[in-house]
């Protein structure tokens, strides 16, 4: 089992013996975690040398990492960007196109003004929601194309919509509440 170190230099998509792309099969995805966690359990080496301990450790953590990033679009596009050499570069890269911001201001204003009013609310996240799942659409565009630097500034549009839909979800919460 131990043969080789080489899971540690392996991406993700080797790891899980899946081809690269934004679109994955997350049913593939999961029997190919199920398996190495089954096979590397820490539980499964209670008995075995520090050595061994140590290692299993290291490939469950690895295995977790690697499927959290996976199972997760957002996380996995931009993993996909780095595998292809574009940093994100989300902290000190902060353009946006003047419609998308606009888009923004209108939403914010929109959450301001539906404080108490859970159908605004509710439209509200339909709509984030739909923005959400076209984002997705333009960048698994962008990811068949290779296109991974319009990927990345997509992706950092995304980062903003997710920021946005845990807003909203937080402010329909406490409306319920």
């Amino acid at each position: 089992m131990w043969r080789k170190f080489s899971y540690l230099m392996q991406n993700h998509f080797e790891l899980f013996q899946l081809e690269p792309g934004f679109d994955v099969d997350l049913a593939q995805l999961e029997s190919a975690y199920r398996e190495i966690q089954a096979r590397v359990h820490p539980d499964r080496f209670v008995n075995a040398g520090s050595t061994e301990q140590r290692i299993a450790m290291q490939w469950a953590t690895r295995a977790n990492e690697a499927y959290q990033t996976l199972k997760n679009p957002l996380k996995r596009a931009s993993y996909l960007c780095e595998l292809n050499g574009v940093a994100l570069q989300a902290e000190s890269n902060t353009a946006m196109p003047a419609e998308f911001l606009m888009q923004q201001m209108e939403w914010r204003e929109e959450l301001e003004q539906a404080r108490d009013q859970p159908e605004v609310l509710l439209e509200l996240e339909k709509a984030v929601q739909q923005s959400r799942r076209d984002q997705a659409g333009k960048i698994a565009e962008q990811m068949k194309q290779k296109n991974y630097p319009q990927a990345a500034q997509l992706i950092r549009q995304w980062m903003f919509l997710e920021k946005f839909a845990n807003e909203v979800d937080n402010r329909i919460s406490a409306a319920h509440g």
